[in-house]
């Protein structure tokens, strides 16, 4: 996926499902894809086999993460990544039980990997080519792109840093929608002809109804594979959706896997927090998004590290608060945290009061910095004060930020 400014937290949560998941909704609207079956046991797997026919078939690890084919398990990291091919009966229940209930390590899973707790037995396929798709929004022209390469099955990020030519990008307008000629300059530039062009604009026009419809936020293929026949087929699929979105489409939001999800976000969502977890040691609590992205920075300027943006947003309460300081804190690499609030229709009052009430409860043991400023901020300031906690407090953000970088500094 390619996209503008990722490396920054986005106060807009995307829901992720699975592959298997992904080519059912994409199929209903025309989309092609490989027969499969989603399996759970081995025995399972061996009936899905048995059901879609044929001498072939992939075993495809269903978790919410990239490169599963190179990836390896933590048990047996020589025996084969998560997407294997079977040719018999006794392969599709090893390969089953090699990967169902084990560790699965890929590059964007981090050492930790992902536990498989659902396969993909899909049949095979007649691969004369690998190609690339893919649909997003674009935040630099706030339109639906296209995105296209020959390079298929490889990691497009690494395609765009080094072979940037061979990669074509289509801006939808959404006064028009997709147009023939999109999918023409498309398929010309994947270098498909005759009836393969024919194949592929089918696909892309199919492929971008379900994306304005389901409200995607992302729909990736890759690889988009040309098959012997001269068919267009998505061997693999990935789609995303803006959560703000999922009220819209009830039978995707149960769609959702929480046993993918980072347990602190999902508690989070579940509190109408926005919290994303970050690799730094300084916890941060804000309210607006806009400010959260200040204070990060001027805690980078003064040499700390950030482990978290979380929004309270503007008009939390006392009990919202108080959980997200409690998600803070069960963030094992949390050495100090700052609260950094400024109080319009947030008062300062009510974010002491949970302040307060979560550092008694959690029995609060990093050094806490709090910036208040705004409405009620005496009373806030008063209610800090007379807590008999050791909070540190600050008169601005930049006073906060070196405040609590030295505190985790000392207490290391």
């Amino acid at each position: 996926m390619v996209a503008a400014n990722n490396n920054k937290p986005r106060t807009t949560a995307f829901m992720n499902i699975h592959e298997y998941q992904a080519k059912g909704l994409l199929e209903k609207f025309g989309v092609a894809v490989p027969r499969g079956a989603v399996a759970y046991t081995a025995d399972e797997a061996s009936k899905a086999a048995t059901e879609l026919g044929g001498s072939i078939w992939v075993i495809k690890s269903q978790i919410h993460a990239g490169g599963r084919g190179a990836g390896h398990f933590a048990n047996a990291p020589d025996d084969g990544g998560g997407v294997r091919l079977a040719r018999t009966d006794d392969d599709v229940r090893a390969h089953a039980e090699a990967m169902l209930g084990n560790i699965l390590v890929t590059k964007q899973t981090g050492a930790t990997g992902k536990e498989v707790k659902r396969i993909y037995v899909e049949e095979g396929c007649d691969i004369a080519s690998e190609l690339y798709l893919s649909l997003l929004v674009d935040r630099d022209t706030s339109r639906i792109m296209i995105i296209a390469s020959t390079e298929g099955g490889m990691d497009i990020e690494t395609v765009a840093e080094e072979t940037p030519e061979k990669i074509a990008t289509v801006a939808i307008d959404p006064a028009t929608g997709i147009m023939p000629f999109h999918t023409r300059d498309i398929a010309f530039g994947l270098g498909l002809e005759g009836a393969q062009i024919k194949s592929a604009a089918k696909f892309l026009t199919a492929m971008y109804k379900a994306f304005i419809e389901l409200d995607a936020a992302m729909v990736e293929i890759n690889p988009l594979v040309v098959t012997g026949a001269g068919d267009v087929i998505a061997l693999d699929a990935k789609m995303n959706f803006d959560d703000n979105a999922l009220y819209r489409h009830p039978d995707i939001e149960d769609l959702r896997d929480e046993d993918e999800e980072d347990p602190m976000e999902l508690e989070a969502t579940k509190h109408e927090l926005n919290y994303i977890k970050l690799d730094g040691a300084i916890g941060c609590m804000v309210n607006g998004a806009g400010l959260a992205m200040a204070t990060m920075d001027i805690v980078k300027l003064h040499g700390g590290s950030p482990a978290n943006f979380l929004d309270v947003g503007g008009g939390a309460t006392k009990e919202r608060v108080t959980t997200a300081f409690k998600i803070i804190l069960s963030d094992p690499n949390v050495e100090g945290i700052l609260v950094n609030i400024f109080g319009g229709i947030m008062r300062c009052d009510v974010i002491a009061d949970g302040i307060v009430a979560a550092a008694r409860e959690v029995s609060l043991h990093v050094p806490l910095v709090v910036r208040l400023e705004g409405t009620n901020v005496d009373l806030g300031k008063k209610i800090l004060a007379e807590s008999g906690l050791p909070i540190i407090t600050a008169d601005d953000l930049g006073d906060a930020a070196e405040k609590v970088v030295n505190a985790v500094k000392e207490a290391a």
